[in-house]
């Protein structure tokens, strides 16, 4: 990374907010490159993958989830979504298309990089961390801290870097019921609020997976009230 801390992609189409964010990310010590269109955003991710994607969901071009899905089928670079005010369907089918994160517009800049800079501390512990244990295996799933790589059988699992983290800390708990402040905390590094449905469509998304790829979703229990566990 030529001595930066990471490599932001920001694809947003409204050039004030993007030069702002472009300028507080490099005081920040990131290197930044930039795209007004969805297409050609999409085009410098998957030719150069970024270590995280701002991606705004209102294009000029195209969707932004139409960018995320397409990105997902190639990548799992994190992505956070930025929205528009009140847009809570957007917000749920980016999360169920795979971003990481999501924030409103207009948002606090300092918020925003909390979050970015949270993201890229979870993917980076994950990635070069030396843990023990490495792998973690129950029947046909294995999960595989380098590389965060998450399979079932031959068969990916295509996680996000959260989800495969949230999965991971199910798996090391297994049989434990882990609630959702707890989660919040652990894994998505903020507190809970009852309004936030973050977890739940990042669950919602393993669990359809696991589904997929032939693992019984009811292995991944919601226990109302009180969390989740898996069995």
């Amino acid at each position: 990374m030529g001595g930066y801390l990471a490599d932001v992609l920001v694809i947003e189409d409204d050039q004030v907010l993007s030069a702002q964010l472009g300028d507080l990310l490099r005081l920040q010590g990131y290197a930044v490159r930039s795209s007004l269109l969805g297409e050609s955003g999409l085009a410098m991710a998957l030719a150069n993958a970024p270590d995280l994607v701002l991606l705004d969901v209102m294009l000029p071009d195209i969707n932004g989830l139409s960018v995320l899905r397409r990105l997902r089928e190639q990548q799992q670079t994190p992505v956070i979504m930025l929205t528009a005010c009140g847009a809570e369907e957007e917000r749920i089918r980016g999360l169920r298309h795979g971003a990481d994160d999501y924030l409103s517009k207009p948002f606090n800049l300092t918020e925003l990089q909390l979050r970015i800079d949270a993201i890229l501390r979870r993917t980076r512990s994950m990635e070069h961390r030396v843990p023990s244990p490495s792998t973690l295996q129950v029947d046909s799933l294995v999960l595989e801290r380098c590389g965060l790589h998450a399979r079932a059988g031959s068969y990916d699992l295509a996680l996000t870097p959260l989800q495969f983290r949230l999965l991971w800390q199910f798996l090391l708990q297994r049989g434990e019921v882990l609630s959702k402040p707890y989660l919040y905390r652990v894994v998505l590094e903020r507190e809970y609020s009852g309004y936030d449905r973050s977890l739940d469509m990042h669950v919602s998304r393993i669990r359809r997976r696991l589904s997929e790829t032939g693992v019984a979703a009811d292995r991944l229990q919601t226990l109302h009230g009180r969390g989740y566990c898996f069995q």
